[in-house]
């Protein structure tokens, strides 16, 4: 008496406490993935999306700790041997109609891909949704970290080492990065790269979920194809690619430890939630032995 039992989808029972009961059921119904709502998750995503550019854009333009952190980068990678972000540049930048490609796919698959992938987890993955959508989140959140406590100029506003801002030479549309719509974007903002952080995250998800071969393929190749973007179109250096992996991480771990396994492998549709059983009906008063003996059994043949 004054238990209850918590009934799994095994039909197994297990006794607890109402006080227990009651809490496990609280921390399970937040845990639980369950299936999104399309007017919510629009709202959600949308001020998201809003927050992280407002606070984004409200980080100080600090363009001297900027640029003497972009020359810290860029001695940091000659000295490894890595500093082929110049070199890129240059000779992608000679191809017209390549880099051209690159200056719109940097601007507009960045936003196009991300919203395709929430579409169809949400669609056709929802048990998996909420936790991927997590990772997502964690993310971008913890860039915006990065964003203040480290300004970065991009190796396209470091005049003195004769990199092509190739939005402006072009005269490519789209881009927030350079040209007329600069002001609108922080200029400083580089590190980590989200341009990697979102791509990736794309990329794993597809990769993870996604039954055809040339999917998963595809899923692969479209943060290894940013990176190359990042570069040639001198927005990035690869260490702040580097950052953005380091972010998604992050952005795993939180969905790893909310939901107690790694999103993937959640359950593919919404799975019943447990609940929380009626109270055990008490067990029959046993009868005193002298009005059983007086009781005859059914079919006794008397």
């Amino acid at each position: 008496m004054g238990e209850t039992t918590v009934k799994s989808l095994d039909d197994r029972t297990t006794p607890s406490s109402p006080i227990v009961a009651d809490g496990r059921w609280a921390w399970l119904r937040a845990r639980t993935p369950r299936r999104p709502r399309i007017w919510f998750e629009l709202l959600l995503i949308g001020l998201s999306y809003w927050v992280y550019s407002l606070i984004r854009n409200a980080v100080p333009e600090q363009k001297a700790e900027a640029l003497k952190n972009a020359d810290w980068i860029w001695r940091t990678e000659e000295s490894l041997g890595l500093a082929f972000e110049h070199a890129v540049n240059h000779a992608v930048n000679s191809v017209t109609w390549l880099i051209v490609t690159m200056n719109y796919y940097y601007a507009t698959l960045h936003f196009i891909v991300t919203i395709g992938v929430l579409v169809w987890l949400y669609r056709w993955q929802p048990g998996r949704y909420a936790a991927f959508r997590t990772v997502l989140f964690a993310t971008t959140a913890v860039a915006l970290v990065g964003y203040y406590l480290y300004p970065l100029a991009p190796p396209r506003l470091m005049e003195s080492k004769d990199f092509i801002d190739t939005v402006l030479v072009h005269h490519t549309w789209g881009s927030m990065a350079s040209g007329d719509l600069k002001h609108m974007s922080n200029q400083y903002a580089a590190m980590p790269s989200m341009h990697i952080g979102w791509s990736l995250w794309c990329g794993l998800t597809i990769f993870f979920l996604a039954k055809a071969p040339w999917a998963r393929i595809l899923g692969l190749l479209y943060p290894a194809a940013t990176l190359v973007v990042i570069v040639a179109t001198a927005n990035h250096f690869w260490l702040d690619a580097v950052g953005g992996m380091i972010c998604l991480a992050f952005g795993f771990l939180v969905a790893y430890f909310w939901y107690g396994t790694w999103p993937h492998r959640l359950s593919k549709q919404v799975e019943p939630m447990l609940a929380v059983a009626p109270e055990a009906s008490a067990p029959a008063p046993e009868k005193p032995a002298e009005q059983a003996d007086q009781e005859e059994p059914v079919g006794s043949g008397r």
